[in-house]
């Protein structure tokens, strides 16, 4: 009788384990998904398909930029999810013919997003689809990445920076490729 109530502790308990880690499983992804959330999925999907760029990228890049706050405003003037300037909308605008654009339109997520994605589709055929160095022209702006891949302190080759000399765009290429690897195993079964 004794060896029956102990195989039954013993299947007890391990029941009890095995509910605890799936019960620990789902509350951990279900609280990744908090903090990588993926908010205006239409928008991100649709734009990224137009001017082929991956979405898991989009989605990285807008976290990292404003954590999905379509109002967000930087203290130099980018405004909305992607943080697009005010100078660079009005650039993009141009580029692809927004009639009666104004920079108030930044912040309209499906117009931030859809410019933000023919941005970094215009960075990725400058910077040869280096997605490193095109984060970093995202950030620093193209002109300075254009000038670092030329310096052999930062770019041995030309095509790839080794050491990114604005500490700010070092940081956020980093924390972009981090939010990609959290985007890409959150969300891998629901692809875009």
């Amino acid at each position: 009788m004794r060896v029956i109530i102990f195989r039954y502790k013993k299947m007890f308990i391990f029941l009890i384990i095995i509910a605890i880690i799936i019960i620990s499983l789902f509350s951990a992804r279900w609280v990744a998904t908090k903090l990588y959330p993926l908010y205006y999925k239409e928008h991100i999907s649709r734009y990224s398909d137009i001017y082929n760029v991956d979405p898991f990228l989009i989605a990285s890049i807008i976290r990292a930029e404003s954590n999905y706050h379509r109002y967000a405003e930087s203290h130099k003037g980018a405004r909305g999810l992607m943080q697009i300037t005010p100078s660079t909308g009005v650039w993009i605008a141009e580029q692809i013919k927004i009639d009666n654009y104004h920079n108030d339109m930044l912040y309209n997520a499906e117009i931030n997003i859809m410019m933000g994605c023919w941005y970094i589709n215009n960075l990725k055929k400058q910077f040869d689809n280096n997605i490193e160095v095109v984060l970093a022209a995202y950030n620093g702006g193209s002109g300075n990445v254009r000038k670092w891949l030329k310096n052999v302190e930062y770019s041995h080759d030309g095509i790839n920076l080794f050491n990114i000399p604005f500490k700010e765009t070092r940081n956020y290429v980093k924390r972009v490729q981090s939010n990609y690897r959290f985007y890409n195993m959150l969300y891998e079964e629901n692809n875009f």
